[in-house]
């Protein structure tokens, strides 16, 4: 689904075109689509944080679901508090406010849904075979360059491509029980304006397309789906079949793992399966056992 808006060969400013807010009401918002309000914004420093705030000050004004799109994010927040920065207009940043009818303990499954669906539509629509890595993080063969001594690559015969970041997720409960769930996806960067040598963006995997607005439309459709499957089985994943779902596009399940548990103390071990709440199992070399939910996670090299 490319689009003239994917032109490699125009200059920088006209290659990375800005988001057409209107345009993008009209597809996503209601009644043509499942969003109930859409902004974009010249620049954020974190749209997590920005929408946080908007809902705190003004909860009426912001139905959900809504979302936020920046075109530039300078101070963008991941995980264990890391942060990292992007050209402007050369990744899609937005977040996401939802209400899920859903009992609080099912909102831990909200970073493996959306990396679902975030997933579903880069494959559909970019062409990449789209993989999660647990919990949060969205990877893509990158046959650029050789994969590093750490890096595992994709399955495949010959030379396969290492799999590198292209998406990271961020979900954070609000203190009135709505939920913010942030995504930031590399779109168009070259390989000297990535953060890490570990990332990657959809232009260097050859994506079938690069225009971010054709992207946001995809996302939010098949996020709409998944969320509206969890919400009519009232959050459980294993009876809306979202689970196996998870389990079919993970990275991870089936891989030797080493957890950097934040508390202290690596588990390395096999990764066997999604607990009842999200939470990765891990059979560790000993025989034993357990469940993390927070934790860096790295897939290792199977023996020998």
């Amino acid at each position: 689904m490319a689009s003239e808006r994917d032109d490699e060969s125009r200059p920088d400013g006209e290659r990375r075109p800005p988001l057409r807010a209107e345009f993008l009401r009209e597809l996503l918002v209601t009644p043509a689509g499942p969003l109930a309000r859409l902004e974009v914004v010249a620049e954020s420093a974190s749209t997590n944080a920005e929408l946080a705030r908007a809902v705190a000050a003004d909860p009426d004004a912001w139905p959900a679901p809504a979302l936020v799109v920046t075109e530039h994010q300078p101070g963008g927040r991941g995980r264990l508090g890391r942060s990292w920065t992007t050209p402007p207009r050369a990744a899609l940043l937005g977040s996401l406010l939802l209400r899920p009818e859903v009992p609080r303990e099912a909102l831990s499954w909200l970073p493996l849904l959306a990396g679902l669906a975030t997933a579903r539509a880069l494959r559909a629509t970019a062409g990449v075979d789209a993989v999660v890595k647990w919990p949060n993080d969205v990877l893509v063969p990158d046959a650029g360059t050789a994969p590093a001594p750490q890096e595992v690559a994709a399955p495949g015969a010959g030379n396969p491509a290492p799999l590198r970041k292209v998406a990271g997720i961020l979900a954070e409960v609000l203190p009135d029980g709505g939920v913010v769930v942030g995504v930031g996806l590399n779109v168009s960067q070259q390989r000297d304006e990535l953060p890490v040598p570990t990332a990657t963006s959809l232009a260097l995997a050859d994506a079938a397309t690069t225009d971010r607005e054709v992207l946001l439309v995809a996302l939010h459709e098949a996020f709409g789906e998944i969320l509206g499957r969890w919400q009519d089985a009232g959050g459980d994943t294993h009876a809306a079949g979202l689970d196996a779902d998870c389990a079919e596009i993970s990275a991870t399940l089936g891989t030797r793992v080493r957890v950097e548990r934040v508390a202290g103390g690596d588990v390395v071990g096999l990764a066997t399966g999604f607990a009842p709440d999200g939470g990765l199992v891990v059979r560790a070399d000993d025989g034993t056992t357990s469940v993390h939910h927070s934790g860096d996670v790295h897939h290792l090299r199977p023996h020998g």
